[in-house]
């Protein structure tokens, strides 16, 4: 318990480091998200393409890759935000097929007659997904988005590989220092993690309830 005590500067640094990674790429990947959802449905064939690959080739590829890109190559190619803008960027490519196949679920889940009927008074593709569809579809994805957002809080330790200062990376250093006290470090590690995945967890479980009952 003392390193913990000892140390507790460094796990709130780590703490904040993983906080930003998720609530920025969290932010990112659900825009990015609901607009290729969004072109997955569309009547345009070439956008319905974009997204699938867009999808289906993000999905398949390992986040360590991912990243590896990010911090890798593009700086190579003269970008050079810093390493915790380009986990950012990463962390945002990787979890937004995700949050996209979450959305595109529950626009699935919407009666087609209520786009029928929403088309039949003249209202454009534009229109019925953003006053129709979307606020309906939005209402049901909470809970497995909430679920994308817990896996993205536990991804975002793949950054601490890449030169990001989280809470893996911090686990990392303090290990290194304390190597008697390995087993309270990680245990600090964890319980600063379940800070943010619990409470994820239990309001999805009352949205998923509240949902339930609405239907």
């Amino acid at each position: 318990m003392d390193a913990i005590i000892e140390n507790l500067p460094l796990f709130l640094r780590g703490f904040w480091g993983t906080l930003q990674l998720l609530i920025v790429s969290g932010i990112g990947a659900f825009i990015i998200g609901v607009i290729i959802a969004a072109m997955r449905i569309s009547p345009v064939a070439s956008l319905r393409a974009f997204a699938t690959v867009y999808t289906e080739l993000l999905r398949n590829i390992p986040l360590t890759l991912v990243l590896f890109f990010t911090a890798n190559v593009l700086p190579y190619l003269d970008f050079k935000p810093g390493y915790m803008t380009l986990a950012m960027i990463g962390l945002t490519a990787y979890t937004s097929p995700f949050v996209a196949e979450a959305v595109r679920s529950g626009v699935n889940g919407v009666p087609v007659g209520q786009a029928e009927a929403a088309r039949s008074i003249g209202l454009t593709f534009g229109q019925v997904l953003t006053l129709v569809v979307m606020p309906q579809a939005l209402r049901m994805v909470v809970p497995p988005l909430i679920n994308v957002f817990i896996a993205l809080t536990k991804n975002t330790s793949v950054a601490g590989g890449f030169f990001v200062f989280e809470l893996f990376q911090t686990a990392q250093q303090l290990t290194n220092l304390r190597g008697d006290r390995v087993v309270a470090i990680l245990l600090g590690v964890a319980f600063f993690y379940l800070i943010i995945t619990v409470p994820l967890g239990l309001i999805a479980g009352q949205v998923e309830k509240r949902v339930a009952v609405l239907r």
